[in-house]
């Protein structure tokens, strides 16, 4: 394996993947996906589709899931900076409802891998961001879950955001620290919280 080294999180099935990056004065190289470096680290997913995204600073998406046809996720940032989180949900985990973030740059180049039943979304930190993700399985139309960003029982630190709670993921009255409002779908202001989603 010399190409990736790939350190566990506190919670099973979440990793994170920093490639070996070859700069000099003219620019760099790296390796973004190499089969055998994942298999060696124990990682023997199969990917079937990669995605690409553009946003603006502000904009959250998630907290996003498929229920029948759960998809691990390999993510990483090619512009501007994001602040990334994965939720277990997952029957039977320890770590049901904890989640997991961290800050994913074209500057550290850092890869997350989400390992199938976890919900995942992200805040846009940046001026822009692109996001680029390889799923292990297809987006399925009708299947698609979510949870709110702001979900209390799931408290999640999203850094830069000032605002208070009012019992519903709305992002109405929520700002970044410069000013920038934050920035939801329609469909991310709806979803419900873990308690009502699970109904526990």
């Amino acid at each position: 394996m010399g190409q990736i080294s790939v350190e566990k999180t506190a919670i099973e099935g979440l990793y994170v993947i920093e490639p070996t990056v070859h700069g000099d004065e003219r620019g760099y190289f790296m390796e973004t996906y190499n089969q055998n470096d994942m298999h060696e680290a124990g990682l023997d997913m199969v990917f079937v589709q990669d995605n690409q995204s553009m946003s603006t600073k502000g904009v959250l998406r998630g907290l996003h899931f498929q229920k029948q046809f759960p998809q691990g996720k390999l993510v990483r940032v090619i512009k501007g900076e994001v602040f990334d989180v994965a939720v277990d949900l997952r029957s039977g985990s320890p770590t049901f409802g904890k989640w997991f973030g961290l800050v994913l740059s074209e500057e550290n180049k850092k890869q997350f891998y989400i390992s199938e039943g976890f919900a995942h979304g992200f805040l846009v930190l940046s001026e822009t961001a692109e996001f680029c993700y390889k799923v292990t399985d297809f987006y399925h139309p009708g299947d698609e879950g979510g949870l709110a960003w702001n979900d209390p029982d799931i408290n999640i630190d999203w850094p830069q955001i000032r605002g208070e709670y009012l019992g519903t993921a709305d992002s109405e009255g929520y700002v970044m620290e410069d000013g920038t409002p934050l920035n939801l779908s329609e469909k991310d202001k709806k979803w419900g919280g873990l308690a009502e989603t699970f109904h526990f």
